[in-house]
């Protein structure tokens, strides 16, 4: 069994969350229930998926983890540049999550990619 506090991945996406519930502070109040709950979801998912994946005993069931992992980032990303289009958030404000989030991305690939070599 791995230990997912091991795993760089998933203490970066700590962080990440850690970043995205700061920056979820300047949203306006009306979107609380709208895309304040789906962005901390998405994120919330990333760091999730990478520990519950971690229990599993394949590396195929670990990748499936890690894809949905993937998939949140992705998703966050694009949630990050809705808010900067729609001004909720303004750009220079996401802009270093979206780097952060794009390391963890690449990473995350790069970790799905290595397990399916094992």
């Amino acid at each position: 069994m791995r230990n997912f506090r091991d795993i760089e991945i998933w203490n970066l996406s700590r962080g990440l969350v850690k970043e995205i519930y700061f920056l979820l502070k300047i949203m306006p109040d009306e979107e609380k229930y709208g895309l304040t709950s789906q962005i901390k979801r998405s994120v919330i998912s990333i760091p999730s998926n990478i520990a519950e994946g971690c229990a599993k005993k394949s590396n195929k069931d670990f990748s499936r983890f890690l894809e949905i992992s993937l998939g949140s980032c992705y998703e966050l990303e694009t949630q990050l540049i809705l808010c900067a289009d729609v001004d909720l958030i303004p750009e220079k404000n996401i802009e270093d999550k979206i780097i952060l989030l794009q390391t963890i991305e690449k990473k995350i690939t790069s970790f799905i990619n290595y397990l399916a070599t094992q």
